[in-house]
């Protein structure tokens, strides 16, 4: 695991050997073991290193037989082995046993396609000298982040934001389209970025800079069809399988181990899996809160108990928040995700004990576990009733009362309502936004939403939707996940926090064999009623509790809305209302005041939207007005950080 940079250019000079290594030093808590660079006339790769596999020899950049092909990687290849043994049958030599060395012999052998042989997270840069050539590589569902920035004269990239930005042609103008944009998904969607000079390397995508010129191809796209035909045991022993192998590969590892439990199916399914693999009791980590709406420490509790797991816990309280300006700092772009304070804290709870965590990531998007899904079954049996009966559904919406409380079923019952009369693309948007387009466009100045009037937050969705095989509306809802919400919010988030502790955290669920099985099955062994998750749960009832396979979906929140109104009351007001913030001229005045003023008191529960706002304040503050980090006034508010690290009984 590691973190990656490099600079191309068209001339062949040498290139600022300074520079290259001040871009490295930006990504020191991706790779704090070890540093290595490589230079050649225009050309420039570097390299953070936490050492996981091969510890005494893998040190990179690493290069092919005759020193004209060389690769930094950042991740992890599970099938290395395999992969090797096949490549030295073809006559390549390696010189270590680093599985990010298959890498560099894949592209000997297959070019431009060697994407497609590997299995595992990764984001890599090849540099081939012969043909002046680079390759840049990214995973298939976008585990590993690669940022990039075409100039006049080449080509900059690198894992993070913060390693970029060092770089003087890398302009720090921000994109307000990507804004836009971040108001409606709580993070910047697509390739964008919030600077408009910086572009994300999609998922399943290679990257080749030639002459000066870019060329992006898709390597993979996943299929939900033709439909398999299994029947339900004879598919639930498929899933163990491939859930078995999955977590065994994840198991690689020459340095200690652990996984993240939540208490929830998909975590407990994978410590379920490392217990029956491991010969040693498998350390877990869990966090916690004080408020009962948001706490699920007794379902992990139950978990470690029935497998005798070396088990850890933290109890996230407002004091937490400290971490703000590290946060900011890290995602490098506005991230809305609140859930990313609680993943920071349970990441540098982990790293105390252990270097490798397994998570649960994936099996909402694979296998059907949120709500939505469930709501666009209805609204496919909607969209087939009469006119007339769709136009009540609509005004029974309106007439339900609105709930300040975000988790009451009357206020779910009018968002779901008021979506059945929209087209798929902005249902999907309806169920997702961090501000719905009419408080949206009541929130934005008016210079800014006539700038902004002939942007669609649809047109991100849309792209896929049209995935989903023949249009079944649970394919293409899971398709749109896939390639949105996904890669952009989840992994994004544990990418982020988890590397910010030099922490690597393992996905089994996302191993793309088992997320071609999901695909590939028929609905109603992934969604049955409402029960979302419906083969994993079935394949889990005799290694899980029952109560946690079929309890209500908790989420992964943190108590934002009552911080707000407590603690954290200063940083949202020094945040939103300062002069500073106000002048932006993104947002009416009023309108930001009247938000701040609901949710305090109590008439609306307006905590994801305040905090996207607040996330994007602290951004502009600290990457376009220059500063380090949050103001004196916050610094303060969040000062005196006290985390109650301990172990529970397991």
């Amino acid at each position: 695991m590691c973190g990656i940079v490099g600079i191309v250019t068209r001339r062949e000079a040498p290139i600022d050997a300074a520079l290259l290594r001040h871009m490295c030093c930006q990504l020191r808590h991706r790779g704090p073991d070890d540093e290595g660079c490589y230079h050649a006339p225009g050309v420039g790769l570097g390299m953070r290193r936490l050492s996981i596999i091969d510890v005494e020899t893998g040190q990179q950049p690493l290069a092919n037989e005759d020193g004209r092909v060389w690769v930094v990687g950042n991740g992890e290849i599970y099938n290395y082995r395999e992969l090797r043994a096949d490549l030295e049958r073809r006559g390549h030599r390696f010189a270590t046993g680093s599985d990010i060395e298959t890498i560099v012999h894949a592209y000997e052998e297959y070019g431009e396609s060697c994407p497609e042989h590997l299995v595992g997270m990764f984001a890599f840069a090849i540099w081939d000298a012969g043909r002046r050539r680079l390759l840049l590589g990214r995973d298939r569902v976008g585990k590993k982040p690669l940022l990039y920035v075409p100039t006049p004269d080449g080509i900059v990239f690198g894992s993070e934001f913060t390693a970029l930005l060092v770089h003087p042609s890398v302009s720090r103008d921000v994109d307000r389209r990507a804004i836009f944009h971040y108001l409606t998904y709580g993070y910047v969607p697509g390739e964008w970025s919030a600077f408009r000079s910086i572009r994300k390397l999609p998922p399943a995508h290679t990257l080749t800079w030639q002459g000066g010129q870019v060329r992006l191809r898709r390597y993979w796209q996943l299929s939900y069809g033709p439909k398999t035909r299994f029947s339900e045991p004879e598919a639930i022993e498929r899933f163990r399988e491939l859930l078995r192998d999955a977590v065994r590969a994840r198991l690689m590892s020459e340095v200690p181990l652990g996984a993240l439990l939540s208490g929830g199916v998909d975590s407990s399914s994978v410590v379920a899996m490392m217990a029956e693999l491991s010969e040693q009791p498998v350390k877990t980590f869990s966090i916690g809160f004080g408020e009962p709406d948001y706490d699920e420490l007794k379902y992990a509790r139950a978990v470690a108990q029935r497998y005798s797991t070396e088990h850890y816990e933290l109890v996230v309280e407002p004091e937490a928040l400290s971490i703000l300006p590290t946060l900011v700092r890290h995602y490098g772009e506005p991230y809305a995700d609140s859930s990313a304070v609680a993943t920071y804290q349970v990441a540098q709870l982990t790293r105390q004990y252990v270097t490798v965590a397994l998570t649960g990531d994936g099996g909402d998007e694979a296998f059907a576990g949120y709500e939505r899904y469930w709501a666009a079954m209805l609204a496919a049996w909607h969209d087939r009733l009469p006119t007339v009966v769709r136009g009540w559904c609509g005004l029974v919406g309106q007439w339900l009362p609105d709930s300040p409380h975000p988790r009451h079923p009357a206020r779910r019952a009018r968002r779901l309502l008021r979506a059945l009369s929209l087209p798929p693309a902005q249902r999907y948007t309806h169920w997702v936004s961090v501000f719905q387009e009419d408080l949206k466009r009541k929130l934005l100045a008016p210079a800014f939403a006539a700038e902004m009037v002939a942007e669609r937050p649809a047109q991100w969705i849309e792209e896929g939707l049209v995935a989903g095989a023949d249009g079944e509306p649970l394919d293409m809802l899971l398709a749109a996940d896939l390639q949105t919400y996904l890669p952009g919010d989840l992994l994004t988030k544990m990418d982020i926090a988890s590397m910010a502790n030099s922490l690597e955290a393992r996905s089994p669920f996302l191993d793309h064999r088992l997320l071609e099985f999901a695909a590939r099955l028929p609905a109603h062994l992934k969604l049955r009623g409402r029960t979302g998750k419906y083969l994993v749960k079935r394949a889990m009832e005799d290694r899980l509790p029952r109560e946690n396979l079929y309890r209500t979906k908790m989420g992964f929140g943190v108590p934002i809305g009552p911080w707000f109104r407590g603690p954290l009351r200063e940083l949202l007001r020094d945040s939103l209302l300062a002069e500073k913030a106000l002048a932006r001229r993104y947002f009416e005045p009023s309108v930001i005041r009247r938000l701040v003023d609901d949710h305090l008191a109590g008439r609306q529960d307006y905590a994801h939207q305040l905090w996207a706002l607040v996330m994007l304040e602290q951004w502009h503050r600290t990457f376009v007005d220059g500063h380090l980090g949050v103001s004196a006034p916050v610094e303060s508010a969040l000062s005196d950080s006290r985390l109650d690290y301990g172990t529970a009984a397991g």
